[in-house]
């Protein structure tokens, strides 16, 4: 198994977990990586204090630690929750009230990728009526990520894991992207390609790189069966990786797996 062309980071929201958080920025650079990744790291609270943004940012900068993605406000990840911005009522106004925070944080750092998570299907409640709430959001979302020279994520899930999430599928998160960048004219929307949601919904994989390379703005991974590091399931990520590289996808991708029970640290061997 080799990976030797792709540029990997670190998902700090899943992986070095066992830390504080502002401990895991040294501890990813302690296993040999400069970038990383975050959901939203306060998810009870999606506009924290200028001085907690602060102190995040710092553990970055001391690490040497560049944030490559950041997802806006979710709602409780890991946990029930999948997104935001298409829930009416509160949960959506705290997805508004993070656009700005998170983007001012992320231009604050260098990151240029965040991550809008569409959010759950709500009993009672027309999908009509929150897909058109979902668009209004994501527009926002648009316009602050391009503000400050960023992409716009749109992530399909996997229907085992997140039955009432909608994108549950690469053509549905990509209708997204187009409906968000038609409506915007901005076009900085781009579709987050995660191979093991898609492989849990047994999607063929190389047909989805080849169809969508052009409209990726991000990757992320992990094995399956189990989410686990490369090499603990059976998809093969070398070859899939090495696929996106040759279509031209340049960008990061993101190392978002369950590290195992001999820690994060110890779940790397598979890089050789």
């Amino acid at each position: 198994m080799s990976f030797t062309d792709a540029r990997f980071d670190v998902n700090l929201s899943i992986l070095f977990t066992e830390l504080p958080l502002l401990e895991r920025p040294a501890a990813a650079a302690a296993a040999g990586f400069d970038a990383v990744e975050l959901w939203w790291p306060w998810p009870d609270d999606p506009t924290p204090a200028p001085a907690v943004l602060a102190e995040l940012r710092s553990a970055l900068e001391a690490a040497g630690t560049r944030l490559v993605g950041l997802n806006f406000y979710a709602g409780r990840l890991p946990g029930p929750d999948r997104g935001a911005l298409s829930l009416p009522g509160a949960e959506s106004e705290r997805f508004r009230a993070n656009v700005e925070v998170a983007a001012a944080f992320a231009t604050s750092v260098g990151c240029t990728a965040l991550n809008a998570l569409y959010g759950n299907r709500v009993a009672g409640v027309d999908p009509a009526e929150q897909d058109a709430l979902a668009l209004e959001n994501l527009v926002l979302a648009a316009r602050a990520a391009d503000r400050i020279g960023a992409t716009l994520l749109i992530e399909a899930l996997n229907a085992p894991e997140s039955p009432h999430y909608p994108l549950v599928g690469a053509d549905a998160a990509v209708a997204v992207v187009d409906r968000v960048n038609e409506a915007s004219g901005l076009g900085n929307a781009r579709f987050l390609l995660d191979l093991y949601h898609l492989s849990m919904n047994g999607e063929d994989l190389p047909a989805v790189i080849d169809r969508y390379v052009s409209r990726t703005g991000h990757v992320q991974i992990a094995d399956n069966p189990g989410r686990g590091a490369p090499g603990t399931g059976s998809l093969p990520l070398a070859e899939l990786l090495g696929a996106l590289r040759k279509a031209g996808y340049d960008g990061w991708t993101g190392l978002e797996y369950k590290p195992g029970p001999a820690g994060s640290a110890a779940s790397f061997g598979w890089l050789g």
